[in-house]
């Protein structure tokens, strides 16, 4: 077996310390990995200074550390502070101090890691959706009252979807129930329970929804927080009861359904039953009765009042009475009517015969014309036309084109025409 030698040979160039710390700076700091780098780790030790934060990120279980420093300018922004045995996520870039050779870690933001990670993206998820307005009590569906199908979406395996089914017969046994199995834990979860919601939604059959999961650690609820799961949840157009973890356990689906109801047995529980719909029926039968009554006896008071004043103004004579006047009001009427007509018609026969000897067909038809020019200009004198003319002349029958060959003056009136 050999080991490696170095070469003793002295290489024509040979750093220098700054040369070689040089090359190391531009490794580190034009790294795009490490220009924008986020690392977790437990703080081991951190102090205050009137420049900011200086502080040890170590790898508990290799016995790693990296030294970071954050400055004022960020300080006002943190999320959390640095405190030893904490456990952060740091979101920083690698710098290089060349007077010192070590390289450290300037970080802009502290996060919490693990559940305090967890809380906090939570939290900013519950404040925008809430911003948005999905957990307005507004936007919330009231449950059908007479529900004929039940959709449920829960896990096969899981003894949620056992407790819903033994509380659906038992309260409801005519119901029918549309099952979506769908996984309720990992990573796959809110994928396969919003596929889950949308097999229901696209089938079309039920009336309410129930999704549920039995209880478990905050992590096994964590696909019931998110934001696909939500929006799903609250663009379902049918009713939603949740039903998720114990009493003590609330999820953001649990905010977004129409009705909370914290566990898979108060969500069915939440279908009406039965005999609550038996019950109802026999007190909308009983009010039904009541209101029939009181309207068949206001009815018969209304009758025998009607029956009292009918006798009371002898309505036999007055019908009588009235039928007479009726009758000499027809008659007149009808005479009048028939003198209007025949004035109208002796009207109608006057206007008549003035329309004939007006209408210039009736004139033509004595043997007269009709004269225009080219124009349509009907001519009235001589004095109007000039040789070589054409006219044209209408006649009771038909039309013809005429040329004027000589135009002889008007005749001067006599004495007796210029008296007249």
């Amino acid at each position: 077996m050999t080991s490696y030698q170095p070469n003793l040979l002295i290489p024509p160039d040979i750093l220098s310390v700054k040369g070689l710390t040089d090359y190391i700076q531009a490794l580190l700091e034009d790294d795009a990995l490490l220009m924008q780098v986020w690392v977790e780790g437990e703080v081991s030790s951190a102090v205050r200074h009137r420049s900011g934060f200086f502080f040890t990120l170590q790898d508990p279980q290799e016995q790693v550390c990296i030294r970071c420093v954050i400055w004022n300018s960020y300080c006002e922004q943190l999320v959390v502070e640095p405190e030893p045995g904490e456990q952060i996520i740091v979101l920083g870039r690698i710098r290089l101090y060349p007077q010192r050779g070590q390289y450290q870690l300037i970080a802009w933001q502290l996060l919490p890691a693990g559940e305090g990670l967890r809380s906090l993206r939570y939290q900013q998820l519950r404040d925008r959706l809430t911003q948005e307005g999905l957990f307005d009590p507004l936007h919330k569906q009231a449950l059908p009252s007479y529900p004929q199908t039940v959709g449920v979406v829960t896990s096969p395996q899981a003894a949620a979807w056992g407790d819903i089914q033994r509380t659906l017969k038992a309260r409801h046994p005519g119901l029918h129930v549309l099952f979506s199995p769908t996984q309720v834990q990992g990573k796959q979860a809110p994928e396969a329970i919003v596929v889950a919601i949308e097999r229901i939604i696209k089938d079309g059959r039920a009336d309410i929804l129930i999704v549920a999961r039995g209880g478990g650690a905050i992590e096994d609820l964590a696909c019931f927080n998110d934001e696909r799961v939500v929006r799903a949840i609250a663009t379902c157009p049918i009713p939603v009861i949740s039903g998720i973890g114990h009493q003590r356990d609330e999820t953001l689906a649990d905010l977004v359904a129409d009705v909370c109801a914290h566990t898979p047995t108060a969500a069915a529980e939440h279908i009406p039953r039965l005999s609550d719909w038996q019950v109802d029926y026999r007190s909308s039968i009983a009010r039904l009765y009541i209101i029939l009554n009181r309207q068949l006896d206001l009815a018969h008071e209304h009758l025998l009042h009607q029956k009292t004043r009918l006798q009371r103004l002898q309505l036999d004579r007055r019908v009588e009475r009235e039928d007479r006047v009726r009758s000499r009001l027809q008659r007149q009427l009808l005479q009048a009517t028939k003198q209007r007509l025949g004035q109208a018609q002796q009207h109608q026969q006057l206007l008549q015969q003035q329309l004939l000897a007006l209408n210039p067909s009736a004139v033509l038809q004595r043997g007269y014309a009709l004269v225009q020019t080219t124009d349509q200009q009907i001519v009235r004198h001589t004095h109007t036309l000039h040789i070589n003319q054409e006219l044209q002349v209408q006649l009771a029958e038909g039309t013809f084109t005429a040329r004027v060959s000589s135009i002889q003056p008007p005749a001067l009136k006599s004495d007796h025409d210029s008296q007249r």
